[in-house]
């Protein structure tokens, strides 16, 4: 049986567009909260294509799930779907890819299978964890899933993976202060009855498994000639302050990839574009994906 028609969202500039750039979402959010930065790609030039995730959005059948089995499959499968279309469409445009937080896990999965012919990978909000923490992360999921929680919000889960993310801020007013410094955007989320759920426990599993699949023993099959630019804020506790952003370039750059490039941004926190200094990372993202075009 057929799942849910999958939200999708084109933003087209005025007149021929120069590049297409997909923008992959993170967990507990939709595609729509992108649109600044969509628009703002728009104006110089570029068409911006995304896609809301099984699980997410007002289309869900269930808010954090993905599917019974192969769940993480299904969101790189999903991903590579949308690039066939909007390729497609708009035959010999430049091609970059931009993944945000788990989207950014979804896309170094995908660029194992799908890098060929990318101009060039955004990983924005990206993180580095530890094979002992994953392989304990899967075992309360599996756990869960055993007794009848697969389909059900686990909020232990939760709980245990945003667990200190707020532990280095000196003033805290939410448990979400860790996305942005700026109280609007964290009061918007809150209020977001699509932002900020708990995932089921199965869907945990699934994103273990996914990022298990990104140890540096299995990088091999990335493309070396494809660019790849990690941004971060410098504040983000889940690139642990830059730190695990750093070991990540490392990794992919001992897989062979021949340009890598961090950028780190003082006193930003995970969610770079919807916090202060967005207008320049705009324009670092600008001046980059022209530079891997030229």
């Amino acid at each position: 049986m057929a799942g849910p028609e999958l939200e999708k969202r084109l933003w087209l500039p005025e007149g021929q567009p120069k590049a297409m750039l997909q923008l992959v979402h993170g967990m507990a959010e939709y595609i729509s909260r992108y649109d600044a930065t969509a628009r703002r790609l728009n104006e110089t030039g570029y068409a911006v294509v995304g896609h809301t995730h099984l699980g997410h959005g007002d289309r869900a059948e269930k808010l954090g799930y993905f599917a019974k089995e192969n769940g993480w499959d299904a969101l790189i499968r999903d991903t590579h779907s949308l690039r066939l279309a909007t390729e497609a469409a708009y035959l010999g445009l430049p091609y970059f890819v931009l993944g945000h937080s788990m989207g950014s896990f979804i896309v170094r999965g995908y660029c194992l299978q799908y890098g060929a012919d990318l101009s060039g990978v955004i990983l924005s909000g990206t993180g580095h964890f530890k094979p002992p923490i994953l392989e304990a992360g899967s075992l309360v999921a599996s756990l869960q899933c055993a007794l009848g929680g697969g389909t059900k919000p686990s909020t232990l889960l939760q709980r245990i993976s945003s667990a200190g993310y707020n532990k280095t801020y000196s003033q805290v007013r939410t448990p979400f202060d860790w996305l942005s410094t700026e109280e609007a955007v964290v009061n918007a989320y809150i209020e977001d009855p699509f932002c900020g759920f708990p995932f089921t426990a199965k869907a945990y599993w699934d994103l273990f498994d996914g990022l298990k699949r990104l140890y540096p023993s299995k990088l091999s099959a990335m493309r070396k000639d494809v660019p790849v630019l990690l941004l971060s804020g410098d504040q983000d506790p889940v690139g642990n302050y830059g730190r695990g952003v750093r070991k990540v370039a490392k990794e992919i750059k001992a897989a062979g990839v021949r340009d890598v490039t961090v950028k780190l941004y003082p006193g930003s926190r995970h969610e770079l574009f919807n916090d202060r200094d967005r207008e320049t990372v705009w324009d670092d993202l600008i001046r980059w994906t022209k530079e891997a075009r030229s």
